[in-house]
């Protein structure tokens, strides 16, 4: 790795290609939308695409929404939430703030369009569910008055990855037929 002459260290060859390589990827991360993200607060934007329900692009970068989960494109409603989605947000600038944690290739996000919570529009809508294991809650009135006009509840039940863990495992205990 290093080559000693007298009392000078010099990098040796692989070793040196392997630091301008690690370098020069550390220059276009640092030039990348990614960047801005990582040293902000927020990431504020034009909607290049949607998705689906719960999963914008500003550019390149990936973002899921926090604390909502909207049906697969192949569940029922989940094409009419990606359809709704589009028409708020396609083209139009958003803002970002990133809540630290990414899921899958995403930055996990609580997204406004000039000051509205785009998840709480799409749950109000009846498209998507609050996700209180990452939302604590924050949607849980608006879930409960668009469950009041339309049927999200039974077309789309809440996802297991939204329920708290100490509910599913004392859910996995239960001898069959007890409890739910």
């Amino acid at each position: 790795m290093f080559r000693s002459i007298g009392r000078e260290r010099f990098v040796s060859r692989p070793m040196s290609r392997a630091l301008r390589a690690a370098g020069f990827g550390l220059l276009v991360w640092l030039a990348s939308p990614a960047a801005a993200v990582a040293g902000s607060d927020a990431l504020r934007g034009e909607v290049t695409r949607v998705r689906d329900g719960d999963t914008i692009e500003i550019g390149e970068v990936a973002i899921r929404l926090q604390g909502v989960a909207a049906p697969e494109l192949r569940q029922p409603l989940g094409r009419e939430a990606r359809e709704a989605m589009r028409r708020l947000v396609l083209g139009r600038v958003v803002e970002c703030v990133p809540d630290g944690s990414r899921s899958y290739d995403r930055i996990v996000a609580v997204c406004f369009l000039d000051g509205l919570d785009i998840a709480a529009w799409l749950i109000g809508r009846g498209l998507a569910r609050d996700c209180p294991r990452y939302s604590k809650g924050r949607y849980r009135d608006i879930e409960a008055a668009a469950a009041t006009h339309t049927a999200i509840l039974t077309l789309y039940p809440l996802p297991r990855y939204c329920k708290a863990r100490g509910r599913r495992v004392a859910e996995a205990g239960r001898p069959p037929g007890v409890g739910g």
